[in-house]
């Protein structure tokens, strides 16, 4: 691949995933499978686990991890969903 400008690490990972799985992937039946891959390594980069620190310090924190845990379900959600795709 060749870009203008370096591309973040995000958008870097999600690449690379795209890249390893396709290729493993051989012929192009099932995009689904590579897709996948690329949202959870992007998801893995913005939207990563919350520590585990025991318990939240006020209902601010706890609320910005529940938010956090969501995002990241909802778009694990996406990336289960898109592994049944076929293109």
């Amino acid at each position: 691949m060749t870009t203008s400008t370096p591309l973040s690490p995000a958008a870097q990972a999600a690449w690379d995933a795209w890249n390893d799985a396709y290729e493993a992937q051989g012929p192009l039946e099932d995009m689904g499978q590579p897709l996948a891959a690329a949202l959870r390594a992007a998801v893995e980069q913005v939207v990563p686990e919350p520590p585990d620190c025991g318990p939240p310090a006020n209902d601010y924190v706890r609320g910005s991890e529940d938010r956090q845990r969501m995002t990241r379900f909802r778009l694990l959600s996406i990336a289960a969903e898109l592994e049944g795709v076929n293109g």
